[in-house]
């Protein structure tokens, strides 16, 4: 949902269950109901998405075809709960997502894309002092980062890339420490990427919490595996 719509994380309670909303401003796309050992993934289809689904009823499964059938049509549509516990059946409520709405998310031209070697957009970080960060892109982006993780942005520690000798211009970050002891050029040839050393995939757990779409472009998008690579 991240890395395909611009929309709106917010947190709810569907009775006494934790629920994570995406919504484009008060029209919620899609909610997930939030368990120890399953996700219920909760839609609802309006008549246009009706038809659309009816139109493909064939492509899936009977449980779903089954499940819309015995839902009643509300003046806002079919309520679906699907409880998703495996691959399969995720598989299955993305393709009623996509029913529901197109995908709309923009992110970041790359033209201009400086990469590291641990596979993150160096131009879209607030460290990144190479020449392609203006002061107002850095200050906008430490807004956001402090929105979406909290804590103090206000003494950054300055990088020049990894090319240019990254922190301290001595080639000696964690990561390229660990690429060489590897024997590897890069971070992003290693077997084991990404994990808990290579920026992609560096921020800590998200709280359930309201996001707005645009921070989640800034700052939680560039450190997705794919999602601003190269």
């Amino acid at each position: 949902m991240r890395g395909t719509y611009s929309l709106d994380k917010v947190p709810g309670k569907y009775y006494d269950v934790d629920c994570l909303k995406f919504r484009q401003g008060k029209r919620t796309i899609l909610s997930v109901n939030i368990y120890d050992d399953h996700y219920d993934f909760q839609i609802i289809l309006g008549k246009a998405e009706r038809d659309k689904f009816e139109a493909r009823r064939s492509e899936f499964p009977e449980s779903i075809q089954d499940l819309y059938d015995n839902e009643r049509t509300l003046h806002d549509g079919k309520w679906l709960l699907i409880r998703v516990e495996d691959m399969e059946t995720l598989e299955v409520v993305k393709k009623l997502i996509l029913i529901k709405k197109k995908p709309n998310r923009k992110p970041f031209p790359k033209e201009d894309a400086v990469y590291s070697d641990c596979g993150h957009r160096c131009d879209l970080c607030i460290h990144y002092d190479g020449g392609t960060i203006s002061e107002e892109f850095r200050i906008e982006l430490k807004e956001r980062l402090m929105r979406v993780y909290g804590g103090n942005w206000e003494d950054i520690k300055l990088c020049s890339g990894c090319s240019n000798g990254g922190f301290s211009g001595n080639f000696d970050c964690d990561q390229r420490k660990c690429a060489a002891a590897k024997e590897i050029d890069k971070c992003i040839n290693c077997g084991e990427y990404p994990c808990e050393k290579s920026t992609v995939g560096w921020p800590p757990k998200i709280e359930l919490k309201s996001v707005l779409a645009e921070d989640v472009t800034w700052a939680i998008l560039p450190y997705v595996e794919g999602q601003y690579g190269n």
